[in-house]
């Protein structure tokens, strides 16, 4: 490679040199390189390249492809434990809908409980104010005879007491009980 250089720049080189040997002292231009500045230049360009080329580029090339290998099983792990972090996602939304589950049965197992003792109470409790009501109507019937025993009896001895008076003489009990008993709805309904 370095002798296609040579054999391509000889001649250029020559030309320059030849051109370099015409121009006259006066006419030199400040800015312009002088061909032993553009031979150097050159020169250590080619060797700065071929010194990247041959040392500096395989190692940099080593590199950068362990750099991607890197992230290449970086980005494979990576869809791996995403793939992992899913399934345990999964699992933990089964579990979860599991207890939500168990849960909502312990409560309508509590709920079916609860309403089985409250109907049960309601009915002990609808047995025993049944029962004191049986028991109040009977001692309200039992206060109503024996007051309706009381008022019999006050207007039996009113009745006999007028009848006698007007009369003259007292009737037998069993006549007032049944004028008593006629006049009355009480005793009617008897």
């Amino acid at each position: 490679m370095i002798n296609t250089v040579q054999t391509a720049l000889v001649p250029v080189v020559g030309r320059l040199i030849a051109a370099d040997q015409e121009v006259p002292e006066n006419d030199l231009n400040p800015i312009a390189l002088e061909m032993k500045e553009l031979i150097w230049g050159f020169g250590a360009f080619a060797v700065f390249a071929l010194v990247l080329r041959y040392a500096l580029w395989p190692p940099l090339k080593r590199s950068i492809d362990g750099r991607e290998q890197r992230i290449a099983d970086d980005l494979a792990a990576a869809d791996e434990m995403t793939g992992a972090a899913k399934g345990d996602v999964d699992a933990y939304e089964a579990a979860r809908a599991e207890a939500r589950a168990e849960a909502h049965a312990v409560i309508e197992a509590a709920r079916a409980t609860l309403e089985s003792e409250r109907a049960e109470k309601i009915a002990a409790a609808n047995a025993a104010i049944a029962e004191v009501r049986a028991r109040a109507l009977a001692d309200v019937e039992a206060s109503r005879e024996a007051a309706r025993g009381d008022v019999e009896a006050a207007v039996a001895a009113v009745t006999a007491s007028v009848t006698e008076r007007a009369l003259g003489r007292r009737p037998s009990d069993d006549v007032i009980r049944s004028a008593i008993a006629a006049t009355s709805p009480a005793g009617a309904a008897r």
